[in-house]
């Protein structure tokens, strides 16, 4: 049964680090996260990590957190276990995730443990891109201003968790306009979770496949990755194909009276007519 999302728990987290490559050995020195369910702040997390290491002058520019300040800082093997029961039975939130989850992931291997594989994290920025196409750039505080919050982003862990909440409710308000109010749907939207993705694709796909076998007509309801618009239609599939890593559907479809292509996660809903 499809969750509402209302009813599920996300983690909205930061990270600021040494520098912008951790296989060059950049490090996280600081983490923060608010745990937020429906309406409700549950829970924050904020700390400062001794990355043993310098601090690069070009991170240093940007967050203001210099050496003198992380030297009394808790050491990433005494943090990462307090994170890690945090963000425990969550959805993980952040802007421009894949950076934060490789800085995560890679401090996890300095520590022996696992990487971050089975966790569903949606990216928000990839939400701003789909939702908000056609944007001259799509900078953090940038997006928020377009928006209209009224946060001023600072580079500091926790103060963009909190910009990265304003974004993130205002696009679950725009989501709802457009009736997407379930869990798997923002999640084959918006994770960069690749296993997650792959099984959320391997469901569509495979009852895609059978209306082809069976040479029936599919009503879709559908997120347009151009204009975020949700539109439903009458589709005739004729086949699934894959560019860039991108699963799509190849169909006549008879909104537009003319073969069209459609990428798998943005549809929202399909049955046979």
């Amino acid at each position: 049964m499809n969750r509402h999302i209302r009813e599920v728990d996300f983690i909205v987290f930061d990270t600021e680090t040494t520098g912008l490559d951790p296989a060059s050995g950049d490090r996280i020195i600081e983490l923060a996260a608010i745990r937020l369910k429906g309406s409700q702040r549950l829970d924050t997390f904020q700390a400062l990590v001794n990355p043993l290491r310098p601090v690069s002058p070009g991170a240093f520019a940007v967050n203001k957190i210099s050496q003198e300040m992380l030297e009394g800082a808790l050491t990433m093997d005494k943090v990462m276990p307090q994170f890690l029961e945090f963000i425990r039975d969550s959805c993980l939130c952040s802007y421009n995730a894949g950076f934060d989850l490789e800085f995560l992931n890679q401090e996890l291997r300095l520590l022996g443990k696992p990487p971050l594989e089975d966790a569903v994290v949606l990216d928000v920025l990839k939400m701003a891109r789909r939702l908000l196409p056609g944007l001259e750039r799509y900078a953090l505080w940038f997006v928020a201003e377009k928006l209209d919050i009224k946060i001023k982003q600072e580079h500091r862990a926790l103060s963009d968790v909190e910009l990265t909440i304003g974004v993130f409710e205002r696009f679950k308000e725009l989501l709802s306009q457009k009736g997407v109010f379930d869990f798997t749907n923002l999640t084959h939207l918006f994770s960069i979770s690749p296993k997650v993705l792959e099984g959320l694709d391997a469901l569509k796909i495979a009852e895609i496949q059978e209306a082809i076998e069976l040479g029936v007509k599919l009503k879709i309801r559908y997120l347009s990755s151009s204009g975020g618009e949700v539109s439903e239609r009458e589709v005739i599939p004729k086949q699934i194909k894959q560019e860039r890593n991108q699963n799509y559907l190849v169909g006549f479809c008879s909104l537009r009276n003319e073969e069209r292509t459609f990428r798998i996660d943005g549809i929202l809903h399909l049955e046979v007519v």
